[in-house]
C-alpha cells in the first residue's frame, strides 16, 4: 500500500479534477458558504464545535483581498444568523500580507472587529516560516488595540516554537497547537516523527501549565493519549482546552474524544480553492491516495 500511495501522490497533478473532487468531498464542505453552514449544523447536532475557513492563501492583488475579506465577513454574519457553534479561521496571506503588511493588518482588524460585535472568535492561522514574525506582530498589535477575541497557531515541528510559546503564554494568548505541514529546512524544523511528537507534548505542557486556553490540534494517537494524561494529572476542567481535528479525518477517534467528555472542534473548509487544499492534504497524508484509487474505479 505505501508504494501505491507514493505512486498516486506523484501522479496527482495528472489526475482529472473530477476524480480529485470525489475525494475532496470527504475533507471539504463544498464550494459555497451554504455548504459550510449545512455541515456545521450537522456537527453541532453531534455536540461538536467548528471553525469555518474560506479556502485560499497567498493572494496576489488588492482586489482579491477585498473579495476574501467580504467572504469572511459573510461567514461571521452567517454564524450569527444561524446560531452556529463556530468561530472563523483566517490566513494573513489571503488578506494581503505578502502585498502590504499594513493592508493585511487593516483587513484582519476589520474582520476581528466584526466578530467581536457578535461575541465570536477569529483564529489567525500560521503559514510558512517566512510569515511567522509578521503574523505574531499583527496579533500583538491587535491585542494592544483591545481586540482580544483572537489567537494564533504554533507549529510544533519548528525549532523556534518553544521560545514563541513561552513569550505568548505570558501574554495570555489563546493558542492552537499543531504539528505543522510546510516543508521547512532542517535548520529551522524538526524532521523526525518522534522529535516532533516529543516537542509537541513539551509545548502542550507549557501551555496547559500556564493556564492559557489551547486547541489541541492533532490526529495522532500518541499525542491525544499524552494530552489525556496531562489533562487528568492537572485536573483540568473541559472549559480550559479543546481538541481539534480536520473534517473527514479519523472520525471514529473524533467521536470517541467527544464520548470521553472532551470539547472538540472540527475545521470546516469550503470555497473555490478546494483543489489546492486537497493537494496539500495529500502531501501531508499520503494515505488519502487510497481514496483517490477507489474514486478512480468508482467513477
Amino acid at each position: 500500500m505505501p508504494i501505491l500511495n507514493k505512486l498516486i501522490t506523484t501522479a496527482f497533478p495528472f489526475i482529472p479534477k473530477v476524480i480529485v473532487g470525489q475525494v475532496a468531498k470527504r475533507y471539504i464542505a463544498g464550494v459555497a458558504l451554504s455548504d459550510g453552514v449545512r455541515l456545521v449544523k450537522e456537527l453541532n447536532d453531534k455536540t461538536m464545535m467548528a471553525t469555518m475557513d474560506l479556502l485560499g492563501e497567498d493572494v496576489k492583488n488588492i482586489a482579491e483581498t477585498e473579495e476574501v475579506k467580504k467572504g469572511i465577513l459573510e461567514i461571521i454574519q452567517s454564524v450569527k444568523e444561524n446560531s452556529l457553534k463556530s468561530n472563523v479561521s483566517i490566513k494573513p496571506t489571503q488578506l494581503g500580507l505578502k502585498i502590504d503588511k499594513d493592508l493585511a493588518y487593516r483587513n484582519i482588524k476589520m474582520i476581528i472587529e466584526e466578530a467581536k460585535k457578535y461575541g465570536n472568535f477569529v483564529r489567525i492561522d500560521m503559514e510558512d516560516a517566512t510569515t511567522i514574525d509578521d503574523t505574531l506582530t499583527i496579533y500583538r498589535h491587535l491585542k494592544k488595540n483591545g481586540l482580544t477575541n483572537t489567537g494564533v497557531v504554533i507549529q510544533a515541528y519548528l525549532r523556534r516554537s518553544e521560545d514563541d510559546i513561552r513569550a505568548l503564554v505570558k501574554e495570555g494568548t489563546n493558542i492552537r497547537l499543531c504539528k505543522g505541514i510546510y516543508n521547512e529546512k532542517p535548520a529551522i524544523a524538526y524532521k523526525e516523527r518522534k522529535e516532533i511528537q516529543n516537542n509537541y507534548l513539551k509545548l502542550l505542557q507549557i501551555i496547559l501549565e500556564s493556564g492559557c486556553y489551547v486547541g489541541i490540534a492533532t490526529h495522532d494517537d500518541y499525542l491525544i493519549d499524552g494530552a489525556y494524561t496531562m489533562i487528568k494529572k492537572m485536573e483540568l476542567k473541559k472549559e480550559q482546552y479543546e481538541f481539534q481535528m480536520l473534517l473527514g479525518v479519523r472520525e471514529k477517534r473524533r467521536d470517541q474524544i467527544v464520548k470521553d467528555g472532551h470539547r472538540l472542534r472540527i475545521y470546516v473548509p469550503f470555497g473555490e480553492q478546494w483543489y489546492a487544499y486537497s493537494t496539500r492534504r495529500l502531501q501531508e497524508n499520503p494515505q488519502m491516495a487510497w481514496y483517490i484509487t477507489k474514486a478512480i474505479f468508482i467513477h
